[in-house]
């Protein structure tokens, strides 16, 4: 490993190799404060800040002030990745911080190709549950992306990429990492449980994880909330479906608190939380026939909204085993 070294007049740099990306330190000057010297570095936004004060917390004052001649870590440039399969628009994504650094998402949208999974019907329009599985998909691999996590997309689609429209226009594209989808249902969930195993074992992040996205099919007058189910012999597994519930009960007394939030914890014999190596969680999203539940799905808001708030139970659990 080489080490290279570059010296200013009062400033010292330390560029080492740290999982791809390079970790950069420095030392202050006299009278300098954080923002001053963060603005120096062109760590100008508020994240680099609470970063900053994340990876230094041992090394300042008790005034939480900078000593002359510490040496200080600097929260990474923001960097750019590109993943095509977000669409032309929105490819290119900036990888904000190191948070999910170290771990490693498997993300599967429910159904696809010739199985269009559960159908909603409004306005004339056929809701289709791969459709919406797959964009909700898409904006949670885009967010854990922007965190640095490594993201594999199971389910993939060369065509739509992240869709702003209300009604998804529907087809049957759909592959399992460039794989034509087996009609056969064994068959299929076999596939994709085949998929993220192979890539499981050649991972090798400590932190690994299996995100099963879907859309229920109920009676027209039953709302239901989003419902978690994990594997009944995993503890991870249902650290992680509780951790997400309670991110969600918490969204939910914030935003809607008259409301209340019914969604439950529930293990499930479901083949691909069964057959996944890593740990595994399988999400129900809400009644894609429910008018009420629609509006969770139909607007682009809510769909990041409900990518955001799964990518905050993530992180939750990825940093309870960082430990």
């Amino acid at each position: 490993m080489k080490y290279i070294f570059i010296i200013y007049t009062s400033i010292l740099f330390i560029f080492l190799p740290i999982h791809g990306f390079t970790q950069e330190t420095g030392t202050p000057g006299k009278g300098e404060g954080i923002l001053q010297f963060l603005k120096r570095f062109e760590r100008t936004k508020p994240e680099h800040y609470t970063q900053f004060m994340e990876l230094n917390k041992s090394k300042l004052d008790k005034n939480n002030g900078l000593r002359l001649g510490v040496k200080y870590t600097l929260p990474p440039m923001n960097r750019e990745g590109n993943e095509p399969l977000f669409g032309e628009k929105l490819a290119k994504y900036t990888i904000e911080s190191d948070e999910l650094k170290g771990a490693c998402f498997y993300l599967v949208s429910g159904h696809g190709g010739p199985d269009p999974g559960a159908i909603g019907v409004l306005q004339g329009h056929q809701l289709h549950e791969d459709e919406y599985a797959y964009d909700i998909m898409l904006r949670l691999a885009r967010t854990l992306m922007s965190k640095g996590a490594k993201v594999h997309i199971i389910i993939q689609d060369a065509a739509d990429g992240i869709r702003d429209d209300k009604f998804l226009a529907t087809g049957d594209r759909e592959t399992c990492m460039g794989d034509p989808i087996p009609l056969n249902q064994v068959q299929r969930l076999k596939q994709r449980c085949d998929k993220i195993n192979t890539l499981f074992r050649k991972d090798k992040e400590a932190y690994r994880r299996a995100i099963f996205i879907h859309l229920d099919s109920r009676s027209e007058s039953k709302q239901i909330d989003v419902f978690f189910y994990h594997y009944e012999g995993s503890a991870k597994g249902k650290h992680l479906a509780n951790t997400l519930q309670d991110v969600f009960n918490k969204k939910y007394d914030k935003h809607q608190p008259n409301r209340g939030f019914s969604g439950t914890v529930n293990t499930r014999d479901l083949y691909v939380i069964e057959q996944t190596l890593p740990v595994a969680v399988f999400l129900e999203l809400g009644n894609i026939q429910n008018s009420r539940d629609q509006q969770r799905f139909l607007l682009n808001d809510n769909r990041q909204a409900l990518a955001n708030w799964i990518c905050e139970g993530l992180t939750q659990d990825f940093r309870h085993y960082s430990k």
